[in-house]
């Protein structure tokens, strides 16, 4: 993997959405970016925080269209796909789980399938966010929107903190070493 530049992490925008499952990326953006960091908006579509020498990102254009956020960011900072990593929800995955990969399909995640569309690439690292498992009978998009529960939020922040190391692993080590750490935890 070429180094770290970008880390984009995904969710909704407003206070409707602020914390719900589909809003895990937003809330790592926050914990990655020190109190000093100035936001600034970028063009409408999103809002930006440098941390050093990297690019911290939020979308604000909704989770179904971040690939428009994403690919000006990729224009505007000639910025590689193998140099962002993609920070989302999953609810394939249980609460508290992270999966590091380099490529591969959305799995349904439709901010993730957005991106993919706009860079016209699969190879695109990522790191996937347990918010699962989604019960039976639930529709997805009722799921993801769903804030967690008194017992649910008190993990979450263990898993923000975790996902975070990933996060500096993957700037410091690379991405082959934040898998070999991160992927095979409980």
């Amino acid at each position: 993997m070429a180094d770290l530049r970008l880390v984009v992490g995904l969710g909704n925008p407003g206070a409707r959405y602020k914390c719900t499952r589909h809003n895990v990326g937003f809330r790592l953006i926050e914990l990655l970016a020190s109190e000093d960091c100035r936001w600034k908006d970028f063009s409408g579509l999103g809002r930006t925080a440098r941390q050093g020498d990297l690019i911290l990102a939020q979308p604000l254009t909704y989770m179904n269209e971040s690939g428009r956020c994403v690919c000006a960011l990729k224009n505007f900072y000639k910025i590689a796909p193998e140099e962002m990593l993609i920070c989302f929800d999953d609810v394939a995955l249980p609460l508290g789980r992270l999966r590091l990969r380099a490529s591969g399909s959305s799995g349904g995640q439709k901010g993730m399938q957005s991106i993919i569309d706009g860079l016209g690439t699969l190879e695109i690292p990522r790191l996937r966010i347990g918010v699962g498992p989604q019960p039976p009978g639930w529709d997805s998009t009722d799921f993801v929107l769903n804030r967690f529960s008194a017992q649910e939020e008190k993990k979450i922040h263990d898993v923000l903190d975790e996902a975070a190391a990933a996060v500096k692993t993957v700037q410091t080590g690379g991405l082959e070493a934040a898998m070999n750490r991160f992927n095979s935890a409980p």
